[in-house]
C-alpha cells in the first residue's frame, strides 16, 4: 500500500471515532462572526487578554499536539492566526474530537484572544466544532506549494498553500468590478451575447464546433461578441458593453488560452479617437483602484498607465523602430523582406505584409502603453476607410510590454461596402489551407441590420486576462486564471 492511501485509512479511522463519539464531522453551518485579519489588527497592540469573545472558522495549517496543551494554526480567506486548545479550557468531547484532527480539517472555534509569551496573538479555545474532516492528506511540502504543474491542475491545493495566489484572484475580481463601475458610471448598459452562435464572426480565428441535437445543426462557440453588441446598437441601445468568454481554438502558451475574458464596448456617435481616450481612462483607472497607484512592476519593466499614453501609425512605428519607410517600398521589396525574415503564412498582398513586418519587428518593443494606429484595410474587415487615405482604416490596437492589450475601430457602418468586405473575405477562405480561419460564411441577418441603419461607431475590446497579468505583475496567464486550459492527465 502505498504512503498517502495508509494516511487516507488512518484519517477513515479517525473518522470513525469521531462519529462514535456522537459528532456529525460534516455539520451544516457555524456561525462566523470574526475572521482571522481584522482579529490581528484589532489586537495588535493588545498586551496580555480581551476577554471579548470571537468566532470564526478555517482550515488547520498546522498542529502541535503536546498532550493536554496544544498549539495549532487556522487558516480563513483573509489570513492565518493560532489557537490554543487546553484540555482545561474546554469540554471532554471537545478534547476527544481534537485528539482525532489533523492538518487540513475545517474547524470553527470560539474563544477569547490573547497575547502568548512568545509575543504572537493567540485565540484561547472554549468551543471546538469540526466542521469537515479531511480524508484526503494535504501533498508532501504542501504550505508553498511550487510545483506548478500540481498548483495549475489542483488550484484548491495552491490557494491553501499560498496566501500570495488568494491576494492574486481577489485583485482580478477587483479589477473588473472597478470597470463595470466605471462603464456603467458612464451610461453604458451591460448585456449579454450568446456564446452558441450559428455563424461565427467578429474575428479571423479558428472556432470550436459543436452540434445542436435537438434541431440537428452545427454551432459554433463564441470567438467574438462583436456582431451581437452591434445588433443592439441598430435597435437604439446607443452604450453597450458585456464581460464575456470568448473561445478560439488555437494557441496554449504563456499568453493565450483557448476560453478567455475579454470586455466588449460600443458607443454610438463616436469615433476610434474617442475609444482611445476611453480605453487609456478605464486602464488607468483600474490599476489605480486595485494598486492604488498607475506604475506597476512587470518582468524587468516599470509599467506607467498614466494617461496620455503614446500615440503612433504603424507606419511610423516600423520607420521608428525596424527602419523601414513601408510607404515607399514597392510590393516585391515587402515580399523580400518577408522572405529574408522567413515569415511563414503571410498572404502576399500588400496590407497584410505590412502588419506582419509590424509583428515581427516592432510589437516586442513597445514595452510602455502604446496606440498603434492606422492599420490597412485589407486586413480590417469591419472597419472604416482613414477619413484621409484608403489604403489605411481608422483602427488603433493598444500595446502594453510586447502584448496587444485592446483593439478598436471606427465602426464601419455602410452595409453595402460591408457585404462587399464580407464576400471578398469568403472568396479568399475558399483557397485556404485551413478553411476554418476565416468566416465561413457571410452573416446575411447583421447585413440585414445594417441595412435598418447602425449609427456611427466606436468600439473596442479589452483582453480582461492581459490587464489582469500586467496590473498584478504575474508571469503567465495560468497564474491569473484560476482554472486555466491544460493537456489532459492520463487517467
Amino acid at each position: 500500500m502505498d504512503p498517502e492511501q495508509q494516511l487516507i485509512n488512518e484519517r477513515k479511522k479517525k473518522l470513525k471515532k469521531i462519529r462514535e463519539l456522537g459528532i456529525n464531522p460534516y455539520p451544516y453551518s457555524f456561525d462566523v462572526k470574526d475572521n482571522s485579519k481584522d482579529i490581528l489588527e484589532k489586537n495588535k497592540d493588545l498586551e496580555n487578554e480581551n476577554k471579548s469573545k470571537v468566532s470564526l472558522a478555517g482550515r488547520i495549517v498546522s498542529m502541535r499536539k503536546m498532550g493536554k496543551i496544544n498549539f495549532a494554526h487556522l487558516q480563513d480567506q483573509k489570513g492565518k492566526i493560532q489557537i490554543f486548545v487546553a484540555n482545561d479550557n474546554i469540554d471532554k468531547i471537545d478534547v476527544e474530537l481534537f485528539k482525532n484532527l489533523d492538518v487540513g480539517d475545517i474547524i470553527g472555534i470560539e474563544g477569547n484572544v490573547f497575547r502568548t509569551k512568545a509575543g504572537e496573538i493567540t485565540i484561547n479555545t472554549k468551543k471546538l466544532t469540526l466542521l469537515t474532516k479531511s480524508l484526503r492528506p494535504l501533498p508532501e511540502k504542501w504550505h508553498g506549494l511550487k510545483d506548478v504543474e500540481i498548483r495549475y491542475r489542483k488550484r484548491y491545493l495552491d490557494l491553501i498553500s499560498n496566501q500570495e495566489v488568494k491576494e492574486i484572484f481577489i485583485k482580478r475580481t477587483k479589477i473588473i468590478d472597478s470597470i463595470r463601475d466605471f462603464l456603467n458610471k458612464k451610461g453604458f448598459l451591460e448585456v449579454e451575447t450568446p456564446i452558441l452562435q450559428p455563424i461565427y464572426g467578429g474575428a479571423a480565428a479558428r472556432p470550436f464546433k459543436t452540434f445542436v441535437h435537438d434541431i440537428k445543426a452545427d454551432a459554433y462557440l463564441s470567438i467574438s461578441p462583436e456582431l451581437y453588441l452591434k445588433r443592439l446598437t441598430v435597435g437604439g441601445l446607443e452604450k453597450v458593453y458585456t464581460i464575456c468568454k470568448n473561445f478560439r481554438n488555437e494557441s496554449i502558451d504563456r499568453f493565450h488560452n483557448p476560453e478567455f475574458t475579454m470586455i466588449e464596448l460600443y458607443c454610438a456617435y463616436v469615433d476610434y479617437n474617442d475609444m482611445m481616450a476611453l480605453t487609456e481612462e478605464i486602464v488607468s483607472h483600474a490599476a489605480k483602484e486595485v494598486n492604488g497607484t498607475t506604475k506597476t512592476k512587470f518582468g524587468d519593466n516599470l509599467i506607467d498607465f498614466k494617461i496620455p499614453w503614446k500615440r503612433i501609425t504603424m507606419k511610423d512605428a516600423l520607420k521608428e523602430y525596424a527602419k523601414l519607410d513601408v510607404e515607399k517600398m514597392k510590393d516585391e521589396e515587402l515580399k523580400k523582406k518577408v522572405k529574408e525574415l522567413k515569415l511563414k503564412d503571410v498572404k502576399e498582398e500588400r496590407g497584410f505584409m505590412i502588419q506582419a513586418l509590424f509583428e515581427e519587428l516592432v510589437e516586442d518593443k513597445l514595452i510602455q502603453p502604446t496606440f498603434i494606429t492606422e492599420y490597412p484595410k485589407s486586413v480590417c474587415p469591419l472597419t472604416k476607410e482613414h477619413r484621409k487615405d484608403s489604403f489605411w482604416v481608422e483602427r488603433f490596437e493598444a500595446y502594453v510590454a510586447g502584448m496587444e492589450l485592446a483593439n478598436a475601430y471606427s465602426e464601419l457602418n455602410d452595409p453595402v461596402e460591408q457585404e462587399k468586405r464580407f464576400k471578398e473575405q469568403l472568396k479568399e477562405k475558399k483557397g485556404h489551407e485551413d478553411p476554418h480561419l476565416m468566416v465561413h460564411k457571410v452573416d446575411h441577418d447583421f447585413l440585414e441590420a445594417l441595412d435598418i441603419g447602425m449609427p456611427p461607431l466606436g468600439g473596442v475590446g479589452i483582453g480582461i486576462d492581459r490587464l489582469v497579468l500586467l496590473i498584478t505583475g504575474q508571469e503567465s496567464l495560468r497564474d491569473i486564471i484560476l482554472f486555466p486550459f491544460m493537456k489532459y492527465e492520463e487517467s
